[in-house]
């Protein structure tokens, strides 16, 4: 046991120092001696190693010297000049062994093995460059469409945040037309129409002596510059009540909820949190026509029979909810709609969203729907 290790050990010193050897051989100059692969072949006779023995140790070594990475013609030429050292170590043992034309074959048996090895390597490398140009090809198309649709999604939540400023805007244009032809109405309109009535009450007195026919016609101009006046107060209040500007929120809401249960026999519970007139005007007009556009849905809409109105105070916000027991909806099916028919809904979202509020609506069948409005106290517009 002992004199095989003892063996192995000498065959592994003989395989480093022919590797070594056979390593300066090829990084010397090609005229440079073989003496080093004679006395290495000397030693793999003192350890009685055949020619074949000798062959391996060359093929180890040549292996181990010869890289992937070595273009075609430089392992060529360190094949060739490795060859002419493995002759010169083997001259020894051709001395003294009928094997040499053996290890003359092994060897070139192993250079072929070693000029296929070299050509599949090639073939790889240039397979593997090939691979690398075309992924390098794919990563750099990835990458220029990752940044040109990173610049149409820039452009368009640059749109869509233009078309929500166009659209705040139209918002509070609209509301101060709406004042504006609130004020000619009752200023202008229902001032004329009232000053005619005053002047038929006075044609009337002054026909009392006259004939009765003349009496009647008047009286009945009476009544329709009557409703003609009646007509004109309702149209200005929903166009702008002057009581939200006048007095406020709350009897503002009072009195349309009045005049809506009126109009459409509807029963409306109104609850509001006092503290609300605090708010300023455009958040209190924001409540307000919410509640005027979501009571005007169930009229239309809903065929409910009761609705709660209520308006409670909230840790940061003001909270507006309007419940009804009326048939239900698909709420995404309707705000996402290509042809949306309820632009009311689409209209309030906006309102509160102006003001730094957050809208919600939920609706189930036998539940009915409820719309929420979150007001908040403080300063909370966007841009």
């Amino acid at each position: 046991m002992n004199s095989a290790n003892n063996m192995t050990r000498k065959l592994n010193g003989l395989s480093r120092r022919y590797q070594a050897a056979l390593r300066k051989y090829l990084e010397q100059r090609p005229r440079t001696g073989l003496q080093s692969a004679r006395d290495l072949g000397h030693k793999a006779m003192a350890l009685s190693l055949e020619t074949l023995d000798l062959a391996a140790v060359h093929e180890q070594a040549l292996i181990a010297l010869v890289l992937p990475s070595d273009s075609p013609g430089t392992r060529e030429a360190m094949v060739r000049r490795a060859g002419k050292f493995f002759s010169a170590a083997i001259i020894p043992i051709e001395k003294t062994h009928r094997t040499a034309r053996e290890a003359t074959a092994r060897f070139g048996q192993l250079d072929r093995m070693l000029r296929q090895r070299g050509a599949d390597l090639a073939v790889s490398n240039q397979q593997l460059k090939q691979e690398i140009l075309r992924r390098k090809g794919v990563e750099d198309s990835l990458r220029k469409s990752e940044k040109h649709y990173g610049l149409l999604l820039k452009q368009s939540h640059q749109m869509q945040e233009e078309l929500r400023h166009l659209t705040r805007q139209l918002l509070l244009a609209q509301e101060e037309e709406r004042k504006r032809i609130s004020r000619e109405l009752h200023d202008e309109i229902a001032q004329t129409l009232t000053g005619i009535n005053a002047q038929l009450a006075a044609l009337k007195a002054a026909a009392a002596h006259n004939t009765k026919g003349l009496q009647n016609k008047i009286a009945s101009a009476q009544r329709m510059v009557e409703r003609s006046v009646d007509i004109v107060h309702r149209f200005a209040r929903e166009l702008r009540p002057t009581v939200l500007d006048d007095l406020g929120l709350i009897p503002a809401l009072h009195s349309f909820v009045k005049s809506f249960s009126k109009q459409t026999r509807l029963h409306v519970r109104l609850t509001i949190f006092a503290g609300v007139e605090k708010l300023d005007n455009a958040k209190r007009t924001v409540l307000y026509r919410i509640a005027q556009e979501a009571l005007t849905n169930v009229a239309r809409h809903a065929r409910a029979n009761l609705v709660d109105v209520s308006i409670e105070k909230r840790p940061d916000s003001i909270c507006l909810k309007i419940k009804d027991d009326g048939k239900s909806f698909q709420v995404d099916r309707v705000l996402h709609a290509k042809r949306n028919k309820r632009l009311g809904l689409l209209g309030m979202r906006e309102r509160v969203e102006m003001v730094g509020g957050s809208f919600s609506i939920e609706s189930a069948p036998g539940k009915g729907t409820t719309i929420c409005a979150h007001i908040p106290v403080t300063n909370g517009k966007r841009n």
